[in-house]
């Protein structure tokens, strides 16, 4: 959505909650963009060490070397 300066300082209440919402408020002035209504990022709480421990299994051989025929495919040369 687009708005110019003077509809933006007319109704910013409600475009801060359309931006809140997820939706994009493009401030334009005479015609043209000049900032951008976003919603803030919610900062999530730090990740716990070990939450995932005895719930995931890595083989042994994870990293070992693909075969021929599979990297092949990786690489576009089949």
């Amino acid at each position: 959505m687009k708005v110019n300066v003077y509809a933006a300082k007319t109704h910013l209440s409600r475009l801060l909650d359309r931006a809140a919402r997820g939706e994009e408020v493009v401030i334009t002035r005479h015609g043209k963009p000049v900032a951008r209504l976003t919603p803030v990022e919610q900062r999530r709480a730090p990740r716990k060490l070990g939450a995932l421990r005895g719930k995931v299994r890595v083989a042994a051989d994870f990293d070992a070397p693909l075969p021929k025929d599979i990297l092949a495919l990786f690489e576009g040369s089949r």
